[in-house]
């Protein structure tokens, strides 16, 4: 086998790499690497909102509308699915000011105790954060003190949000089902 020259050597070994980069581009043209500020994602954050949900399961104005019910036999009213439009206060009392709504479902997701799944998205309709929303996706034990779930996303304001938010219930009526939940939600965004 004859020897290559380097120039030739060089020449095969660019014209490789052209090639190369050329099919890898092809390949993954759906995405592609981003400077944040196009975006306008500027300095990351950490908010604190102080919220009070009112969940309101009887009347004729319930916020909280039943669509699967549970086994008869479930003492943790397990299987149970509910859907929520419920408002959100900055005070305890629903009188106060109206912020925003939690919209969503939970769902009785525990045999052992009363435990939801609460998948909801807060929809702020006030001040800077209008027309913005947090999501919130996870586990809420509802007789423990405080319940810890994650806020896994966001829009407007709120894209590319994380964070937290602390449950504690502030008022339940065992004769209705109401209750008024303060939530603490630390978000951290754009």
């Amino acid at each position: 086998m004859a020897k290559l020259s380097k120039n030739t050597l060089a020449a095969h070994f660019i014209f490789t790499i052209f090639i190369v980069s050329a099919l890898a581009e092809n390949g993954s043209s759906f995405a592609r690497s981003m400077d944040k500020k196009v975006l306008g994602m500027k300095k990351e954050k950490l908010s604190h909102f102080r919220l009070y949900w009112h969940d309101i399961v009887g009347g004729k104005n319930a916020t909280a509308v039943p669509v699967v019910f549970p086994s008869r036999n479930s003492t943790t009213a397990f299987g149970m699915i509910s859907v929520i439009d419920d408002p959100l206060t900055m005070g305890p009392e629903l009188s106060s000011k109206m912020v925003g709504r939690a919209q969503g479902f939970y769902s009785a997701a525990s045999q052992q105790e009363i435990g939801l799944l609460m998948a909801m998205n807060f929809a702020f309709m006030e001040g800077k954060y209008n027309g913005s929303t947090i999501t919130i996706l996870g586990r809420n034990t509802v007789f423990s003190k405080v319940r810890e779930m994650p806020v896994i996303g966001g829009s407007g304001l709120f894209r590319f949000a994380r964070g937290y938010v602390e449950a504690r219930t502030h008022r339940f009526d065992p004769a209705t089902g109401d209750a008024v939940v303060q939530y603490d939600c630390y978000v951290m965004h754009y």
